[in-house]
């Protein structure tokens, strides 16, 4: 274990440092009495390696998609080529200023264009906007902008968005924070969208549909076309959650199912890291009636003239264009997060329309991985305590499928939280747990197009493995992890948000 915070060198004291140019009580001079401290801080001063040592000794009880399979569903926990990470470090990206003028920043001007078109272009939307830096942050922008939509029309009254009860968790709350009643449908029998509980609460105060396609079963919504219809024929309009975009790159597309919005989510569909949660980026996309209202500005381009200074070589100017006085506004301080920008962009144009491939193993990945837990062979069946179940009938799913662990909760009093934590002993993330809620005691599963399929067979194998031990065992994983299992009740009404303070010696 670090001892980074038991370190504290000499009282007051770096190592080896220079005399002060003033002395203490002039530098107290110089602060307000009433934001002075009255104790020095109790932090350590140490020297530079025994920060790396405590940094380095804390990345290794950190697991990552460096460290293990991480088969996290709805999220696409895939590998993040490190060519991108060299690109984005490239001076002319790194360096440069949010404020410089643009004649300093036309290569990542047109980074952002390009980027912009191309996602445009698999989204079948007509404008988009790299602005927002997060999923959550790019739902609530265009939540928005239909607001201001509906509000240019003199409907400002449509005050209720139809959400399944399959949906991203953060759909509601994006809405919500617009102001907006949810209105929660159920879903089918088989897991899709209900068509008949659609048409029973849609109508003349419906202000959006927010659902993502693939659902977060694993399921395409077959039917999807006529949910927009019966939407549309409302007045209202159809919200894309980008989530599960990585299922149907180049497959199909939001705007031909009939979506007028949608966010897109770079650290999962295209390569951004996720980043220990932020920042991200959640760019969003909108057909043409919505792009007047999108968060200002956005990334433009025209043809060069001689007055204009030399920009990248291809006879245009890049420069910040103004939505105009229907703008929502900005969302974020600057423009978007750059760095997550360029990445998605490096892994677009290494790609092309390979990006098709992606979806295609995205979704082999996930029927090869769901065959093998559900049919293990005899010999192993016979060792398992029981079987889990599958989370939706259906011969096939796209890109993540959900187990429900309910027949070994009801038979040994093991849950799906037992068995996740258990997976963590074998050295894999565990997949997403609870969520979505219509499925009992659930395992949402991705194994995303990076996997190869040795590591999704060993999974399988240590899945079963998983469910033929001791329960005992199981109930009371985590064993090798650095942090055992948790009270999870204690830990959320106590929360601990600053380390203890250390005693000092006089």
């Amino acid at each position: 274990m670090s001892d980074i915070f038991s370190f504290q060198g000499s009282l007051e004291a770096g190592w080896s440092q220079p005399e002060p140019l003033l002395s203490n009580s002039e530098v107290m001079e110089t602060i307000p009495k009433k934001l002075a401290r009255e104790n020095h801080p109790s932090w350590p001063t140490a020297s530079e390696p025994e920060l790396v040592r405590h940094f380095t000794w804390l990345s290794s009880r950190n697991f990552g998609i460096d460290t293990g399979f991480y088969p996290l569903g709805s999220c696409t926990m895939k590998h993040n080529p490190r060519v991108n990470e060299r690109i984005v470090q490239l001076p002319g990206i790194d360096r440069i200023h949010p404020l410089q003028g643009e004649s300093h920043i036309q290569g990542l001007l047109a980074i952002f264009f390009e980027m912009q078109e191309m996602l445009a272009i698999c989204s079948g939307m007509d404008a988009v906007t790299l602005q927002p830096v997060a999923g959550a942050q790019g739902e609530f922008a265009a939540m928005r902008c239909i607001q201001e939509f509906h509000k240019s029309n003199g409907e400002s009254d449509r005050n209720k968005v139809i959400v399944p009860d399959s949906a991203h968790g953060t759909n509601p709350a994006s809405a919500s924070m617009c102001g907006y009643e949810i209105i929660e449908i159920p879903s089918a029998e088989d897991g899709r969208l209900d068509l008949e509980a659609l048409r029973s609460v849609v109508g003349r105060d419906t202000a959006a549909m927010m659902i993502t396609n693939p659902s977060t079963l694993g399921l395409f919504e077959e039917e999807i076309s006529v949910a927009s219809d019966l939407v549309h024929d409302a007045g209202g309009q159809m919200y894309y959650d980008g989530a599960n975009f990585n299922a149907i790159i180049g497959k199909t597309d939001p705007g031909r199912m009939g979506f007028d919005a949608v966010h897109y989510n770079l650290h999962k569909t295209f390569s951004q890291p996720h980043g220990g949660g932020g920042p991200g980026s959640g760019p969003i996309g909108v057909k043409e009636h919505l792009a007047k209202f999108l968060p200002t500005p956005l990334a433009s381009r025209r043809k060069r003239t001689s007055d204009d200074p030399i920009g990248v070589g291809d006879g245009n100017w890049y420069f910040w264009e103004d939505v105009g006085e229907n703008s929502i506004g900005k969302v974020q301080q600057w423009n978007g997060n750059a760095g997550a920008v360029v990445r998605a962009w490096a892994f677009y144009r290494r790609y092309g329309r390979d990006l098709e491939k992606m979806s295609e193993h995205a979704v082999l990945n996930s029927n090869y991985l769901r065959h093998k837990i559900m049919n293990p062979g005899e010999s192993v069946r016979k060792g398992i305590h029981c079987m889990p179940i599958d989370g939706a009938p259906s011969k096939f799913v796209m890109h993540e499928f959900t187990l429900s662990l309910s027949p070994l909760k009801e038979k040994l009093g093991i849950t799906g939280k037992d068995v996740a934590k258990r997976l963590l002993d074998y050295g894999y993330m565990s997949p997403t747990l609870y969520f979505p809620q219509i499925v009992p005691e659930c395992l949402m599963i991705e194994p995303t197009e990076t996997e190869s399929k040795e590591v999704l067979d060993k999974f399988a194998t240590d899945f079963h493995s998983v469910l033929s031990e001791d329960p005992e065992i199981i109930t009371e994983a985590p064993h090798s992890t650095p942090v055992k299992r948790v009270d999870e009740v204690w830990a959320a009404r106590n929360l601990v948000l600053r380390h203890p303070p250390l005693p000092r010696d006089n």
